[in-house]
Order: structure tokens, then sequence, then C-alpha cells
């Protein structure tokens, strides 16, 4: 055989070896067909699917919004100019997309010593670029402060005298139906509350009455621990309600059962957004307290995007999405260089306390919890293809019982953790349920699973594995671990992929 034949033929080898390498999970797996086969527990539960998250859930593109506005930068203070736009923008009618218009900042440096501030619907800040000659605006302020706060006003106005049971004794994980008493207040598109009431029965069952106790720590409380997770009806069937998007924690009669109800939200702004600029704040010195905290905040804020943003030097981070936020996307961004004390409360780069809300792309260097979500946040949200480097602390869900959250092709130089948190903090306990890491990579990473409610998984992580704050609680669920060629490589994307497939199928 020719020499270079000879090579050939080993090259072709070695790429056919690698190509069987791959492998597929046990609790979601490709078919024949190319479709997703979800495989449930001995309970029933399954794997959510995560994908009806961010901007219209995925089904459309962001749009370019046009421009209405134009600005370019002046010395001094730049805050009233945008300010004043901003809200000359607001008073502009919204197209029959939603939208008002651009506002273009044009290429230069625009010192502002407050928080611009975005009130109304249909508003987008656009920069002319992220690099040295794009659109660039700094925060010189002395005190913490935000320096882009999209801010809706009100909160979730719950129509309590719609209120119906659920029946079933109980609805496992990734279900997006159950059986109502009553299904005569409602229609297909009704926004509706699958509510979850907090018993002492199931805190007790899960332990969080019996916290190891130091100065400050908090037993949980039963009735700060009632969820709301917000669901839109898509089919009724006699007393069978269907939904958008599942249910992401376990609901049993014993522990309280759940309910359904109508719900408003006449003060949550949306379609709105943020991007294509590079945001800064000064700072004095390393461990600077006073000056800018969080680049870009949400509160009642829904169908909204940042997109392809920088931000550098804040106490906090790049985004924050407070509780009353939903179907945002985040994407294509970067948080740099953090400037804070490196302790509790800082540093956290990509945060999430609200619903249905997506990561994508986003890049974080000296935070400390980088990729996180806040107390009893209810899912889903997803973080995917996220980056972070010299991490100051770990990943995951952060103090008290986040639900349904998907760590998708997560890379990490410090730590993962899905774990019982303990007397951390003032006493966070079990950080959350249905925690999902999927092809992740992280040198230490924990996975527990909580006693009662809902299993969490790893799956696929290339690291190390430790047991955690506490190596007596249960195992989550681990599965390839350390093992290359997991498929789907991004379960996000084979479940919007899947999901658009099916909208397609049955518009035609």
């Amino acid at each position: 055989m020719p020499k270079t034949s000879f090579f050939l033929f080993f090259f072709l080898l070695i790429i056919n070896g690698i190509a069987q390498q791959t492998w597929q999970s046990k609790f979601v797996k490709t078919d024949e067909n190319g479709k997703l086969v979800y495989v449930p527990d001995e309970r029933g539960n399954i794997i959510p699917d995560f994908s009806q998250v961010g901007f219209a859930s995925g089904e459309i593109e962001i749009p370019d919004v046009p421009v209405v506005e134009t600005l370019e930068p002046v010395p001094g203070d730049n805050l009233e100019r945008i300010q004043q736009a901003i809200d000359r923008i607001a008073k502009l009618q919204l197209d029959v997309n939603g939208f008002r218009g651009a506002l273009l900042l044009k290429k230069g440096t625009y010192n502002v010593n407050e928080t611009i501030y975005v009130r109304h619907s249909g508003i987008v800040i656009r920069g002319e670029g992220t690099g040295s000659e794009g659109t660039l605006i700094r925060e010189v302020a002395n005190e913490k402060c935000d320096l882009f706060r999209f801010a809706g006003k009100g909160s979730v106005k719950r129509q309590e005298s719609t209120m119906v049971e659920i029946t079933e004794n109980f609805v496992p994980v990734g279900r997006k139906y159950f059986e109502v008493t009553n299904t005569s207040d409602f229609k297909v598109g009704d926004s509706v509350l699958v509510y979850r009431p907090g018993t002492d029965k199931w805190i007790h069952d899960l332990k969080m009455d019996q916290i190891v106790e130091r100065e400050n720590t908090q037993q949980w409380k039963s009735d700060t621990y009632h969820f709301y997770f917000e669901r839109i009806i898509e089919a009724i069937e006699g007393n069978k309600v269907y939904f958008d998007n599942p249910v992401v924690m376990e609901m049993e009669k014993k522990y309280g059962g759940g309910y359904l109800m109508k719900y408003s939200t006449s003060g949550r702004i949306k379609h709105c957004g943020i991007e294509n600029l590079q945001m800064e704040s000064t700072f004095k010195h390393e461990t600077d307290e006073e000056h800018g905290w969080f680049a870009t905040s949400f509160s009642d804020v829904s169908q909204s995007w940042v997109r392809n943003v920088i931000a550098k030097y804040f106490g906090q981070g790049c985004v924050k999405l407070d509780r009353g936020c939903r179907n945002i996307s985040v994407v294509d961004s970067k948080s740099l260089e953090a400037k804070s004390e490196i302790t509790g409360g800082r540093r956290y780069s990509f945060a999430n306390d609200g619903q249905m809300n997506l990561f994508k792309n986003c890049y974080s260097t000296y935070g400390r919890h980088d990729y996180v979500t806040g107390s009893r946040v209810c899912g889903p949200n997803v973080y995917t293809n996220c980056t972070s480097r010299n991490a100051q602390s770990d990943i995951g869900p952060h103090q008290r019982w986040a639900m349904g959250t998907l760590y998708d092709k997560i890379d990490t130089d410090g730590q993962i953790n899905v774990q019982d948190r303990g007397r951390m903090g003032s006493g966070h306990g079990w950080a959350g349920v249905t925690q999902v890491l999927w092809n992740c990579r992280s040198p230490k990473t924990a996975v527990q699973s909580p006693w009662v409610s809902g299993k969490n998984y790893c799956i696929g992580l290339i690291g190390g594995k430790y047991p955690g704050h506490f190596d007596d609680r249960p195992d989550g669920e681990w599965e390839g671990y350390n093992k290359q060629g997991l498929i789907p490589e991004s379960l996000y994307e084979a479940q919007l992929k899947d999901r658009l497939h099916k909208l397609n199928q049955n518009k035609n």
C-alpha cells in the first residue's frame, strides 16, 4: 500500500472511531426520526422541555427596531440628554409589533452620573458597537447605582375568585397538563398561575426546619414558600388543562397539592431592549463599593432582550432580572473584571429571579456567582453555552429553592454546585430542584437531590465531582461522568428545534 494511502486509511479510522464515541442519555434521547424521547423515572418525572423561554419563546428572531432618535456624546454629563430622548420616545405610539422605536447612541463615550430609566414598553437602546470605535456608556457615580434600569410598575394581580383545585394526588415533573375541579372560568390563551402552597409538612420532610443554626440563621417558614408559576393555557379537554410550559417541581396532595387561577399584570412593560454597546463603571480601587453596581437591571418586564453588550468594572455584573421578569433573552454578552469586595452579595454576573428567561452565549471574568438564580425562583429558566473564567465562587442555584433551571454547555474554571447550602447565608438550605446540568465543564461540581419534591441531574459533566457542603445528602442523578461525546450537544437547542418542528407541522 502506498504510504499516502496508508496514512489516509489510518486517519479515516481515527475519525470514524471518534464519531462512534457519541452517546445518549437514558433520560432524554433522539429516536430514529430525530424526535426527542423522554424516559420517565419510577414516579413519572421526566426532564422538562426547557425550550419555551426567552424573547418570543425562541419562535422568532429578536427584531432590528427602527431608529427614531439619535444622539452623539458631549463633554460632561450626558444623563439628562439620554433620559430626555428616552422620554420623547415614550410619547410615541406603539406600532403594530408593539414597538415605539430605538434610540441610537452614536459612537463615542457618554459619561452619566446616575441611573438611566426606561419605564415604557417598546423602547430599544442601541449603540454602534462594543469595540474601541463603538459606543461606551460610562457610569461615573460615587455610589451604588445601576446604569440602565428597565422598570415596569405594579405586580402580579391574582384573581383568586377563579381559583380551582388540582384534583390529582400527584403531578410529575415535566408534565404540561393536569386535571382541575372545574374549567368553566378558563379558555385557551388565558394567562394563569399554577399555585403551589407552602406547608409545614413539606418543609419538615425537606428538613428545612432543622437547619443547624448560627447567628442570623432563619429556619424556613411555610408562609414564605408559596410558589406561583406563570403559564398560558394552550388547550382544555373537559377538566384537563394543557399549558405552554411544564411542571418543574413535583406537586403532591400530601404537601398541599396545587391550584389554578387567572392573573393580570397591567404594570409590566414589554418589547424593550438594549444592544450593541459597552457599559463601564469608574472605580477608585479593586474593592471599591461605591460605584456602578449592575450595568442593566430589569423589574416587571417581559418579552425583551439584552443583546451584544459588554459590562466592565461593575460591582455586581452585567444583568439582573428581578422576580417580575419573564421571557427575556440575554445573548452574546459579557461581564468583565468586576470591582468590589470578594464576599457575599457581590459579583452576580448574570442574575435571574424571574421565569422563562434565557441566557445564551455569555461570558464572565472575575465574578462570584456568574450564572445564578436567587431565592424561590419559579422556572423554567435556561443558561446555555456560557463561559466563566477566573471565577471567585460557584455557578448554580443560590439561596433557597429555585425550580426548573437548565445549565447547558456551561464551561467554568470554578465550581458548579446544586446542593443543600445548609446555614450558609442566613440559612439558605436546599438551593433547588429540577436543576439540570447538561454537557458542562467544571473542575469541581456537586449535584445533590433533595429529600422530597424531585431530583437534580448531572449529565455528561467533564471535570471533577465532589460531595458538596454536606456529604450525607442524597446524590443527584449522575450519568456519563467524564464521558465525552454526549448528544445532543446542547439540550436547549435540541428541545427548541424539536418544538419548532412540531409548530411548523401543526401550521401545515
